[in-house]
């Protein structure tokens, strides 16, 4: 290099190097702030595992709850568990837009949602598990508590969904929080089943011999769990206190993980560009199911949420009545949530490697033969075991893999609506409602099913019509919604390229952003 070059160069650099220093700065900050820490990621996730943990406990267990412990007839139980799901259909899209309205404050606009919902949550959760000692009342008593539970859970997870796209401002460190976040939840399942399974398995009250019983067949055989006088009896109140117990445990989970939450994790602010003019409620509800993508996306959501959760809600009753393992269910619904667990780690890496589509088909897919040989072979508990364990890793997929395709429609959207921001809590918070939506009709009609086909609550054995009924909740309607999700996942257009694309978009506005937030300071510096 020429002496003059490099004095000119030297020269140039002196007169610029307070703007290029602050550019410099800048940048760097604008980079530190959207870079996450493991300690940050591990915060994010840990507050997916309340809505996991007391998700798993309602629907594996509440059903069976209401018909054997509270014992309720089957019709009022199923208005239960409808009218608590179906009431999501008022609160999610509410929340979600009271969400998008909030007033920014320091502890930033999710958050305060967050904590402020949870000391009233879990003092209604604790109370559907709960058998009031009144038996006029009873109905209105879960009915109230699980609408409110619905409510309250509501404030906490639509927000929490919504804060994915307000822990950093890249999709890489969005995604990488998602894998973090998907782990836990799993575990959060896991969690779940194994507080409510095994606390109220060491206390499950003997079934009762129906009319047409033979008493010889209650008391020999092992598989109804008969009455046997060398083991401790164990009443109904003792099932009734167990419940109370597992309750409790996860309601302290749920107050640690929120806590844990809110001081882990920072919500950003969003960026320099100002947000869209308030909007009524309707209004926001068209502007995003008019987006194409997000609309056949949330139909995928309902579809296949309604298979596993026609699964979920019937495969304990479908153990210990069809199966005869009134004793083991339990430890079955663990060994799904185990598998599920496990798997999570291969999902993250096949989602990578082949899209995130794929990953769905796949998935989803993997479970249903499973479905078929549980209906279909004989009553064996090794083979059941078995065959759970196996459904395990299409039920970890199945139920996490569509949450990590969401980020990439709220991405689609902003690109496509460049100039309309501010509705993240809108996209989550119908999500979450269609989740719950599919839940409460799974559960309503699946419940209501059981008491025309006769159920007996804590019979011993049950009508061959009630058998047939479980046997098509978990396996035949499954397998038929699923077929029907997939179908309209078929054409949902964002693939990875236009996913890369969309990324590639918002990462060049976001660096004009900076530009100009730089050339204003710049100048402010100048002036």
């Amino acid at each position: 290099m020429a002496k003059g070059e490099g004095g000119e160069q030297y020269s140039n650099a002196n007169l610029l190097s307070k703007p290029d220093s602050d550019g410099i700065k800048l940048a760097r900050k604008h980079e530190h702030r959207n870079r996450l820490s493991i300690c940050n990621k591990i915060s994010y996730a840990i507050g997916g595992a309340p809505y996991q943990i007391t998700g798993c406990a309602l629907g594996f267990f509440l059903q069976i709850y209401l018909l054997d412990v509270a014992q309720l007839d089957p019709f009022y139980a199923s208005i239960i568990l409808f009218v608590g799901r179906a009431w999501d259909a008022v609160t999610d899209p509410t929340i979600g837009f009271l969400v998008s309205r909030s007033p920014w404050t320091r502890f930033g606009r999710m958050l305060p949602w967050i904590l402020l919902s949870t000391p009233l949550a879990v003092l209604s959760y604790f109370l559907i598990w709960y058998v009031p000692p009144f038996e006029d009342g009873k109905v209105i008593w879960y009915l109230f508590f699980y609408c409110l539970f619905q409510t309250l859970q509501t404030c906490f997870h639509v927000p929490y969904s919504a804060l994915t796209m307000f822990i950093s401002s890249e999709q890489k460190e969005r995604d990488s929080a998602t894998a973090y976040r998907m782990t836990v939840e799993v575990l959060g399942t896991l969690l779940g089943t194994a507080i409510q399974g095994q606390i109220v398995g060491m206390a499950n009250a003997p079934c009762l011999p129906g009319p047409g019983d033979m008493v010889a067949d209650v008391t020999n055989s092992s598989r109804f769990g008969g009455l046997n006088d060398s083991e401790p009896v164990i009443s109904l109140e003792h099932t009734k206190v167990a419940y109370m117990i597992s309750s409790g445990v996860i309601c302290l989970i749920y107050v640690l993980c929120a806590v844990v939450l809110f001081f882990g994790v920072r919500e950003q602010k969003e960026s320099c560009r100002p947000r869209s003019e308030p909007m009524s409620f309707f209004q926001g509800i068209k502007l995003i199911m008019g987006h194409g993508p997000y609309a056949k996306l949330v139909m995928v959501f309902l579809f296949t949420s309604l298979a596993f959760m026609l699964l979920e809600g019937n495969f304990a009753l479908f153990c210990s009545s069809t199966l005869g393992f009134r004793n083991d269910f339990q430890n079955i619904l663990l060994a799904i949530m185990l598998s599920a667990t496990l798997a999570i780690p291969f999902w993250q890496w096949f989602l990578t490697r082949f899209g995130k589509k794929t990953a769905v088909y796949t998935g989803t897919l993997s479970v249903v033969p499973f479905m078929i040989l549980v209906v279909c072979l004989k009553s064996n508990l090794f083979v059941t075991y078995i065959v759970s364990f196996a459904a395990g890793v299409g039920v970890a997929a199945a139920f996490l893999l569509p949450w990590s395709m969401l980020p990439d429609v709220v991405d689609d959207f902003q690109v496509q609506n460049p100039e309309s921001t501010g509705h993240e809590a809108l996209f989550y918070s119908f999500y979450v409602f269609f989740t719950k939506f599919a839940s409460g009709v799974s559960l309503g009609i699946s419940t209501l099913s059981l008491d025309f086909a006769g159920y007996i609550s804590r019979g011993c054995s049950q009508p061959e019509e009630v058998d047939l009924t479980l046997k098509l909740l978990v396996s035949a309607a499954p397998i038929a919604l699923i077929i029907v999700g997939l179908c309209i996942l078929y054409s949902y257009p964002i693939d990875e390229e236009r996913r890369q694309g969309n990324r590639k978009l918002l990462q060049e506005q976001r660096d004009d952003e900076d530009n100009s937030e730089t050339d204003s300071t710049e100048l402010g510096n100048t002036v």
